[in-house]
């Protein structure tokens, strides 16, 4: 009986050890990754703050426009603290830009305004990605506040009476979260389309501007492509465990 539970307990020990090697593995990697990646947000930031935009209008003045030029005139354009902090809340519809995007007329402000400017127009024009991800919002709120504790237990449940189940649930928890930031994808890249093409249009940009303001948009762009593929490779380290965890029961 005895040796029957520590030859069991030695197999789980093996299980955890060998995937702890493979989280270890994804958690520097993409950390790496996320690094590099803000660290390419910061300088395109920096660098295309002190580049005056073509238009030479504010980044407030940028979003009036935009959404004036849209016919949407129950959104409000709010400054707020901090830096790359900007966002639209469709809850309060306010364009909350950030000091140095609401003050500033350099072509990362000018295309920041308007990236967010592009989510008021997706709410209003009732974008399906949008529409989604806010109804998620609620599921995934509760999610992310359980999901690490049920996790957690569920990887000492398995660890010490070998039930998956626990885990389990904490992975359908966990999957909404990554639903979640895959949906953000396409809602993202959306809203910078329709900011370069607006600016484009209304002769916001020329040539060379233009360039910049996808440059700077794209670097944003990959901080959420970033966060979505670490979330589904979190994602895939619980679930390998869970299948492991069930075929040894």
């Amino acid at each position: 009986m005895f040796d029957g539970y520590y030859g069991y307990g030695n197999g789980i020990s093996s299980l955890f050890s060998s995937f702890n090697s493979i989280y270890w593995i994804l958690f520097f990697g993409v950390s790496l990754i996320s690094w590099l990646v803000q660290a390419n947000l910061q300088s395109k930031f920096n660098k295309y703050s002190k580049i005056p935009a073509f238009s030479g209008m504010t980044g407030k003045a940028t979003a009036e426009k935009m959404l004036s030029d849209y016919g949407i005139k129950d959104v409000s354009v709010e400054c707020i603290s901090g830096q790359l902090t900007d966002h639209y809340n469709p809850l309060t519809k306010t364009l909350n830009l950030s000091t140095a995007v609401y003050n500033g007329n350099s072509i990362m402000a000018v295309a920041v305004a308007a990236h967010e400017c592009g989510h008021a127009v997706q709410h209003a024009t009732a974008y399906s990605p949008l529409t989604l991800r806010s109804k998620l919002v609620p599921v995934v709120t509760f999610s992310s506040k359980w999901m690490t504790w049920v996790l957690l237990g569920g990887m000492l449940i398995l660890s010490f009476f070998n039930n998956p189940w626990v885990l389990g649930a904490g992975i359908v928890l966990f999957s909404f979260t990554t639903l979640f930031a895959f949906i953000t994808l396409p809602v993202e890249i959306n809203a910078s389309s329709r900011a370069i093409t607006w600016l484009d249009q209304r002769g916001m940009t020329d040539k060379i501007t233009h360039e910049y303001a996808v440059k700077a948009l794209r670097a944003a762009a990959y901080t959420y492509v970033v966060a979505a593929l670490s979330s589904l490779a979190s994602l895939l380290y619980y679930l390998m465990i869970f299948l492991s965890g069930s075929r040894r029961r």
